[in-house]
């Protein structure tokens, strides 16, 4: 026997229809508001450097705090020696296509600029602007500064190197995360040089 004994009138029928299309008008309608007035359909998420959950509006106003750890953390993945762990310390901050651009693509230029055996000291952003985009990204367009110590032998190099990118950040596993990256500027200036002898520390200053 069928669970419904009771028959559909075909009164019933219309009342049915006008109510589900009701109900489909009230979605457009919501769509439509969130989409007039830039207002994110996504709760809050965690953030890279932030405590506290943020929707897109509270990552564009912490941006300056989130975005140097996003920077950081893809460093310290490619301080990595092991892909799994590289791609494992991308994947914390990244996805899609960032995280294949900085993979395979932009790894070379972003860590070392083809230097041997560099440990990165500071990252610190230089300038950038930032907004929401569609209501539930953020679009950013930076500059940042990295300064790293390169070994030669008994010579101790700091390098100082400049970088500008266009970035895109987006809720991908419950989590704001790096979904867009276009390198757009390198300039590998030396910041300066610290000379080690043998015997002395990174200054030249000789060990006690």
């Amino acid at each position: 026997m069928s669970a419904s004994i009771l028959p559909t009138s075909p009164r019933a029928r219309p009342v049915a229809v006008w109510i589900g299309i009701a109900a489909a008008l009230a979605v457009v309608a919501v769509a439509a508001a969130l989409a007039l007035t830039g207002a994110s359909a996504r709760g809050p998420l965690p953030a890279p450097g932030l405590a506290e959950p943020v929707d897109a509006a509270g990552l564009t106003r912490e941006a300056h705090q989130v975005l140097p750890v996003i920077l950081a953390d893809i460093y310290a993945a490619f301080a990595e020696t092991e892909e799994a762990a590289i791609y494992d310390g991308l994947s914390g901050v990244a996805a899609g296509a960032a995280l294949e651009a900085l993979y395979l693509e932009q790894a070379g230029a972003l860590a070392s600029g083809g230097l041997p055996d560099q440990v990165v000291h500071e990252i610190r952003l230089l300038s950038g602007d930032w907004g929401v985009e569609d209501g539930d990204a953020v679009r950013a367009d930076i500059r940042w500064a990295v300064l790293g110590q390169v070994g030669h032998d008994e010579h101790t190099h700091m390098r100082g190197n400049a970088y500008g990118a266009d970035l895109l950040i987006e809720p991908s596993d419950g989590a704001w995360r790096l979904t867009g990256f276009a390198l757009t500027d390198v300039d590998r200036t030396d910041a300066g040089t610290l000379v080690t002898e043998p015997g002395g520390d990174a200054d030249g200053t000789p060990s006690e």
